[in-house]
């Protein structure tokens, strides 16, 4: 019995005589060899292994001109994005220290202006103390206002016997003596405290001073007698 698709002589075909049926595998890798195949199904010569051995190492690509061109553009454009990666960090940085630093500024001015306002506060707490009215439960808050201010950074200055400063003290009486020599000027009393803090002069101190005797040797003028005499001159 012949089949529908035989040929008139009893061979496999379709529509001719002697025409076979040719299938043909198109897939990409070759099943047994793991190969990429040619276009067309085919596997291309020398890419299967070699009968009884292993497949042969494919051999290296070299790199194309273009392919060259490209990498170096990509190295320049890696070390442009890093150099700018850097820039941004440093100027981070500086904006880091830079908002720091004024943010501190703003916390002592604060603190300045808040110290400031007990100065007349501090003024009689210490004219009650010099009376000896500073006792009982008035010296208990004296003392705490004290503490705080002082933890804030408030330092007093002016006292008898220093040596008068114009940019911390001011003078509102002079009084000279007679002396020889060096002379300087030191307070005699103070009439009311100076203060300062975080290196600001909040208030200077008034004082008074007095002329003293300075501890060094005074200078001497040279003697008319113990002066040589000049040298005679040439008269040519």
């Amino acid at each position: 019995m012949t089949s529908p698709y035989d040929g008139p002589n009893g061979d496999a075909g379709v529509g001719g005589e002697g025409e076979r049926i040719v299938v043909r595998d198109r897939r990409r890798i070759d099943p047994v060899t793991g190969e990429v195949r040619a276009p067309g199904g085919e596997t291309p010569p020398g890419a299967g292994p070699a009968p009884g051995g292993p497949a042969a190492p494919a051999p290296e690509a070299t790199p194309a001109p273009e392919e060259n061109a490209e990498l170096a553009e990509l190295t320049a454009q890696v070390a442009e994005r890093t150099a700018d990666l850097q820039r941004l960090s440093a100027e981070y940085a500086n904006y880091r220290r830079r908002v720091d630093r004024d943010r501190e500024a703003v916390l002592v001015s604060a603190q300045v202006k808040f110290v400031s306002e007990l100065l007349t506060v501090l003024d009689d707490i210490d004219r009650a103390e010099s009376h000896g009215d500073l006792n009982g439960p008035f010296k208990s808050v004296a003392d705490k206002v004290v503490d705080v201010v002082t933890k804030l950074g408030l330092e007093p200055f002016g006292a008898d016997g220093e040596l008068f400063d114009p940019s911390l003290h001011e003078a509102v009486q002079h009084e000279t003596a007679d002396v020889t020599g060096p002379v300087v000027t030191v307070i005699s009393s103070v009439l009311r405290r100076g203060y300062r803090m975080a290196d600001r002069v909040l208030r200077p101190a008034m004082v008074t001073v007095v002329d003293q005797a300075g501890s060094g040797p005074a200078p001497e003028a040279p003697d008319i007698l113990d002066v040589p005499p000049a040298a005679p001159t040439d008269p040519a």
